[in-house]
C-alpha cells in the first residue's frame, strides 16, 4: 500500500491544499488571514494567497507522520524559525499560534482531525494531549498519496517496483 511517506512532500501538500480548497467547505481562511504574519520571525505576510490551505495540508501531513498526538505548542515550534536581528545573533522564535489553532479547529469540524483527551484520575480534570487524524482523514491522505504515486509511475516507470503488484497490472492494461 502506498502511504504519504512514499510520495514527495511538495507534490503531496500542493495536491492536498487544492483538494481542501475545492472540496472541504469547513476549511477556509478567516477575514484576518490576508493581513497576518505567521510568526514574529517573519517580516511580511505570506506571498501565496492560498497559504491557509497549504498550512492546513502541511499540518495534516505532519499529523499523519507523527506516531503520537501533536499539540498547538509543538506545531508552533515546527513552523517557527530564526528571527534576524541585524548585527546581533539570530534567535529562534515560535510561530504564531492563532492560525494553527483555527486551522486545527476547522479540520476538526471537517471530521479529519480529532482531539486526544485523557483523564488523569477517575474524577480528575481532563487533559488534551493533542490532536491526531481520524480514520476518515487518514483515508483521504492515503487516497491522495495513491493518486500521486500513480502519476509518478506514469512519468517514471522505474518507480513501479516500489508500488503494490496491483499497480503493475493497471499499468500493463493501459499500455
Amino acid at each position: 500500500m502506498v502511504t504519504v511517506r512514499d510520495v514527495p512532500a511538495d507534490k503531496f501538500i500542493e495536491r492536498l491544499a487544492r483538494y481542501l480548497k475545492e472540496n472541504v467547505p469547513a476549511v477556509k481562511p478567516p477575514p484576518w488571514a490576508a493581513f497576518v504574519k505567521t510568526g514574529p520571525h517573519k517580516e511580511r505576510v505570506p506571498d501565496n494567497p492560498d497559504w491557509w490551505y497549504y498550512r492546513a495540508a502541511s499540518i495534516l501531513r505532519k499529523l499523519y507522520l507523527a506516531s503520537e498526538p501533536i499539540g498547538i505548542e509543538t506545531f508552533r515550534v515546527i513552523y517557527g524559525g530564526l528571527q534576524r536581528r541585524g548585527s546581533a545573533p539570530s534567535h529562534f522564535r515560535r510561530a504564531g499560534g492563532s492560525h494553527i489553532r483555527k486551522i486545527l479547529q476547522q479540520l476538526e469540524q471537517a471530521g479529519l482531525v480529532q482531539k486526544v483527551v485523557v483523564r488523569e484520575r477517575e474524577r480528575g480534570p481532563t487533559k488534551i494531549l493533542g490532536r491526531t487524524l481520524t480514520p476518515q482523514g487518514r483515508a483521504l491522505l492515503d487516497k491522495i498519496a495513491w493518486e500521486i504515486f500513480k502519476e509518478l509511475v506514469r512519468e517514471k516507470p522505474e518507480l513501479l517496483k516500489y508500488g503494490p503488484p496491483s499497480l503493475a497490472k493497471m499499468v500493463q492494461k493501459q499500455s
